[in-house]
């Protein structure tokens, strides 16, 4: 008999005792193993409007509720009794009559009076708050659909006069009554006006894409002990249908997933990991991202993906680029890398200038050039500097001048290898060389995650560590979450992902109040070098939240004290301590922000290694916030000067990289601001960053 688990299931797993969790996997594997066992206390749930719907006893108190048909028993719901059995009275499990995908719906009449005019939650009071929360209209957002049109995109027909009635407070409210895709379809065409109506699908109700979001069938008791150990990762178990659709496609090229924060690319990418060597038995794979705390948070995720099916592991390899790169150079070299320091490189530009008598290039100037064309391109000729296109910078420079510069970076170039040191895109390029040189490559796969934070040595160093072979490469990234590097052509680096770029638009981390603050900091479309667009609107959140609050205090004691108040607030609501994240723009702020978690009585940690083995919360710079995810987050001394950072702004060398400059900047308030699930504070002393007036909606 086939065993179905359901995403309910799992997550009312996770809610009960570790004690009740054992005895609830100990009778779902009897069940797995033989439904019919005398042994078994089954309940027909009579008060049910589904003949379908058992009780199965755990203990004395708790239920575990499944759906049984002639051919299958899946695992609905657990609860204590009382709960459980509420949840089924409820409820319903049957195919769509339209799309005929499985669902499990609530019964309309069933469903005590939904408060479809509910007071929506609000956040406590605190001191200098600038921005509100915008006015909701109450105007119908789905007057103009029919009935049959909310039928085709899932509505159960109980519920599609409600949703036709529904205003914008009241809908967020209902939505979450509704099967996952009604309710995705019904924001996006309320943020776009556009109704998407899902492609007729030739499959079982629970083999349907909709359906895989919800229910899973297991094979065995490996897989559902697999499932029932990781009941807070639904990720791990269930995709979205437009997930599984990159994952599982066959590409003729290299493939790019983008999105905004939280639309689940980095998941896709683990899952294209899974996918790769469940499919080839020799396959070797890189999986790789820009920064080490980054790899080991993607090796925490991938063991969770791989419960089921260790040895896996056994063929990835999970490490940043630099990580990468410096593994393979002692590999193939037999040495390690010495690599030379920023601000070592900047004192070597300096001297050299000064001794060529070359002293009208600033030395902003000079590091800048020498970063993003000289190193970034491996310029290592007067006639190859002659050459180069500067792409986006504005300062030209004619023939003369660039001979002259030659002359400082000839000479910086020659003492840097004179003392056996390399910088980091030399590193790259030392691998690119050798293995552009040999069939034999060390990985027949690579899978990047934060694509968007590649630079020109990474990316060529990825093309030649792998054949070059249709579905080698993988990439996914969002644009508009660059921090690191600046723009170029990956086209002309032959990356071409022309008809191969997907974007995901179901954010599944970030509240609808905080996603919509936080793209007030981005354009509506941010489009790449090469002309491929992220097109952000449209993009969805599935849940609802409480606005984020933008605090301008007027000094930096009272933007402590309303900080503090906020963390308490918090603590009040049993948010764990371990699900906060503490950030602010460098290490210079970082006083200011233990100051506030000291006022609030918070233990602080700076590290990613197991934050969660101490009760405290994670404090920080904003780049350690890329990646991570909180219940609640606070981005503390937004101030004038401090972002943009005055000292980067100081170092810019033309108007094209005072663009890219604030642009980054920008970026990062976004990247540290989308962290957040539920509950999101911004504050900054007066008159604060310039970046915080467009959060004022």
């Amino acid at each position: 008999m086939t065993t179905i688990l359901a995403d309910s299931f799992t997550a009312a797993l996770a809610k009960l005792t570790n004690d009740e969790q054992k005895q609830v996997k100990l009778t779902a594997f009897d069940l797995q193993t033989d439904p019919d066992r005398p042994g078994l206390q089954f309940h027909r749930i009579d008060v049910s409007k589904d003949p379908n719907f058992w009780s199965v006893r755990v203990s004395r108190d708790i239920r575990i509720i499944i759906h049984k048909t002639g051919d299958s028993v899946m695992l609905a719901y657990v609860a204590h009794h009382d709960d459980a059995y509420k949840w089924a009275e409820r409820r319903r499990i049957e195919a769509h009559p339209r799309t005929g995908a499985l669902q499990i719906v609530e019964v309309r009449e069933r469903v005590e009076e939904i408060a479809l005019t509910p007071e929506p939650p609000r956040q406590a009071d605190f001191p200098f708050i600038v921005a509100n929360a915008p006015a909701a209209s109450d105007l119908p957002l789905f007057s103009r659909l029919t009935p049959d049109q909310a039928l085709s995109i899932g509505v159960p027909a109980d519920w599609i006069g409600d949703v036709l009635a529904a205003n914008e407070e009241r809908f967020f409210t209902l939505s979450n009554h509704l099967p996952q895709e009604a309710a995705e379809a019904l924001l996006e065409y309320a943020a776009t006006g556009v109704l998407n109506k899902p492609t007729p699908v030739d499959a079982a109700p629970v083999s349907h894409p909709d359906a895989q979001r919800r229910f899973r069938i297991l094979e065995g008791h490996e897989e559902l002990a697999a499932a029932l150990d990781q009941p807070f990762e639904k990720w791990a178990v269930f995709l979205h249908p437009s997930q599984r659709a990159v994952v599982e496609k066959d590409f003729n090229g290299p493939v790019r997933v983008i999105g905004s924060a939280g639309t689940g690319k980095t998941i896709v990418a683990l899952h294209r990991v899974a996918r790769i060597l469940r499919r080839d038995a020799n396959a070797r794979v890189l999986l790789t991202t820009f920064s080490e705390p980054l790899s080991s948070s993607l090796k925490r995720k991938l063991r969770v993906l791989f419960a089921d099916e260790p040895s896996l592991a056994d063929r990835v390899v999970v490490a940043s680029f630099g990580q990468a790169a410096a593994e393979l150079y002692a590999l193939t070299t037999g040495r390690k890398a010495y690599l030379i320091g920023r601000d070592k490189l900047r004192g070597v530009l300096r001297d050299s200038a000064e001794a060529a008598k070359l002293k009208r290039y600033t030395p902003q100037f000079l590091l800048s050039e020498w970063e993003h064309v000289i190193d970034a391109w491996q310029i290592d000729s007067a006639e190859a500097y002659a050459e180069v296109p500067r792409m986006g910078r504005k300062n030209r420079l004619g023939a003369k001048q660039r001979e002259e510069l030659w002359s400082i970076f000839g000479d910086v170039r020659r003492q840097v290898r004179a003392k056996a040191m390399m910088t980091e895109a030399d590193l790259f390029t030392a691998v690119t060389d050798h293995f552009a040189t040999t069939d034999r490559k060390p990985y027949t796969h690579i899978v990047v995650d934060e694509a968007q934070d590649l630079g020109v040595a990474e990316l060529r160093f990825l093309q030649e560590i792998v054949p070059h072979q249709p579905d080698a490469l993988f990439f996914a990234g969002d644009i508009g979450q660059r921090i690191f590097q600046q723009p170029f052509s990956w086209k002309g680096l032959g990356i071409d992902v022309r008809g191969r770029s997907f974007t995901l638009k179901v954010n599944y981390r970030t509240s609808h109040q905080i996603r919509r603050r936080a793209d007030l900091l981005l354009p509506a479309s941010v489009r790449d070098v090469d002309g491929e667009e992220d097109d952000r609107k449209g993009t969805v959140s599935v849940f609802d939240g409480l606005e984020p609050l933008v605090v301008i205090a007027p000094t930096a004691e009272e933007e402590i004290i309303s900080a503090a108040a906020f963390l308490k607030s918090l603590l009040d609501d049993d948010v764990k301590v371990t699900e906060i994240g503490i950030f602010c723009r460098s290490n210079n702020e970082l006083g200011r922000a233990s100051r506030i978690a000291k006022a609030a009585g918070l233990q602080t940690v700076s590290s990613l290694q197991n934050p969660s083995a101490v009760d405290a919360c994670l404090i920080g710079t904003m780049h350690l916030a890329k990646g991570l995810e909180f219940r609640a987050v606070l981005v503390v001394a937004c101030d004038e000067g401090v972002l943009p950072l005055s000292s980067r702004i100081a170092e810019v060398a033309d108007e094209f990289e005072l663009d890219e400059v604030v642009a980054s900047e920008r970026q990062l308030l976004y990247v540290a601001a989308t962290r957040a699930r539920d509950y999101l504070f911004i504050s900054a002393v007066a008159p604060g960053s310039e970046f915080l007036e467009d959060l004022l909606l």
